[in-house]
């Protein structure tokens, strides 16, 4: 069962199961396959919010029909090959890390291109790579792109070769993810601090928004220090697109935060009293005591 090809009637379990809420891998146990057999088919068919099961089935016969009727083709000198490695190997490593990056948030496309990007042992894709991988237009890639250039994830650098732009993703991607979150929790701890002085501090929904700006002011900065220790380890180069991390707490329109807003004291409660702060930097998430990432 594994190894054959999926029936109308499998894609039909599969499309009932995508309007049940199931996960991949719950629809997966059900069937008999491996999760990444699930996850391939339902990316490549619209995605969880489209997929369905006739249209799916169509398609699955088209790109048989092909497979039987094409010529092998040669890897990609340009690094968007596979370097001899097995075609499923790779697409079922890709499809599963899109799966995660799908559930932590990121929309689909964007985490179809991030996947292929980590894949690929250059780290780095032209948008024509990108369309033949994931079999999309361009524009899906370009509207992909856009979101994680913005992200801070991902950067363009011109090919040397051709006028093609690459899009390119550094080792320390995952950095670059961290402080680009950074960046987004301190502009809602500073505009938390804002409407807290705005309803008044000694009202609960003032102490409640002074409470939340305080503790995302704490645990950013706790975690860019951490994460530009870590960086130094394991990514002493700089960083993929040349730039820093900072601990300094931009509001909406970037400048730094005014007084009122989020510092370094602790929490607060209904009617202004202070309260014990949140010993956030205390442990470290394996309970072994402090963390000095400075």
């Amino acid at each position: 069962m594994p190894g054959e090809r999926l029936t109308r009637q499998d894609r039909r379990e599969i499309a009932a199961g995508l309007r049940d809420g199931q996960t991949y891998a719950a629809i997966a146990r059900r069937l008999g396959r491996p999760t990444s057999t699930i996850t391939r088919e339902v990316m490549r068919n619209g995605g969880p919010a489209d997929y369905h099961a006739d249209r799916a089935h169509q398609a699955g016969k088209r790109v048989v029909r092909r497979r039987t009727t094409a010529k092998p083709a040669a890897p990609s000198p340009d690094g968007a090959g596979l370097a001899g490695r097995d075609p499923r190997t790779v697409e079922n490593a890709t499809a599963h890390i899109t799966e995660l990056f799908i559930q932590s948030g990121l929309q689909q496309m964007a985490a179809r291109v991030l996947a292929a990007l980590l894949t690929t042992d250059s780290g780095s894709l032209t948008s024509a790579d990108l369309v033949r991988r994931l079999n999309v237009s361009p524009a899906a890639i370009s509207k992909a792109v856009g979101l994680l250039e913005a992200m801070g994830i991902i950067h363009r650098r011109r090919d040397p070769r051709s006028r093609a732009e690459r899009y390119v993703i550094g080792d320390d991607v995952w950095f670059q993810a961290i402080t680009a979150s950074t960046r987004i929790d301190t502009r809602i701890a500073a505009a938390s601090a804002r409407s807290a002085q705005a309803l008044g501090p000694a009202t609960p929904a003032g102490a409640r928004l002074e409470n939340l700006s305080r503790f995302l002011q704490h645990v950013t900065e706790d975690l860019v220090r951490s994460a530009e220790h870590w960086r130094q380890v394991y990514f002493p180069g700089p960083p993929a697109d040349g730039r820093t991390a900072s601990p300094r707490r931009p509001d909406e329109e970037g400048r730094e935060a005014e007084p009122g807003e989020p510092d370094s004291g602790g929490p607060v409660v209904a009617g202004g009293q202070a309260a014990p702060p949140v010993g956030l930097g205390e442990a470290t998430l394996d309970g072994r005591g402090p963390c000095d990432c400075r």
